[in-house]
């Protein structure tokens, strides 16, 4: 049984063999990478970058669900990048724009 799972796997049309098994294998490696930069201080987080990731996420998880097969790990994978870009500009945002308001009314009084 577990031979006739693995060999359905296998010759699956989004399975091992194809580009649509490995795309978003990649792709789970930038939304684990970019979940690692939590750590680093807003001032090193990109504008572009986040933006990019953001939307490729944004775009792709809608597109992943109109492709014949339906491929739900590119899905679930563009629903983490999405997640990951939109939390790492939100950080940055914050930093850039609203602590330096904190800091000014600090630096008033």
């Amino acid at each position: 049984m577990a031979a006739s799972k693995l060999q359905a796997l296998w010759n699956h049309p989004a399975g091992p063999k194809t580009i649509h098994f490995w795309a978003p294998t990649f792709k789970w490696g930038i939304s684990i990478a970019n979940l690692a930069d939590s750590v680093k201080p807003p001032e090193k987080v990109s504008y572009p970058q986040q933006i990019a990731v953001t939307a490729t996420g944004v775009i792709w998880s809608r597109y992943s669900t109109v492709i014949t097969p339906k491929n739900w790990n590119l899905f679930s994978v563009n629903i983490v990048m999405a997640g990951t870009g939109i939390y790492q500009l939100t950080r940055k945002i914050r930093h850039d724009y609203f602590n330096e308001e904190k800091q000014a009314v600090v630096a008033k009084e």
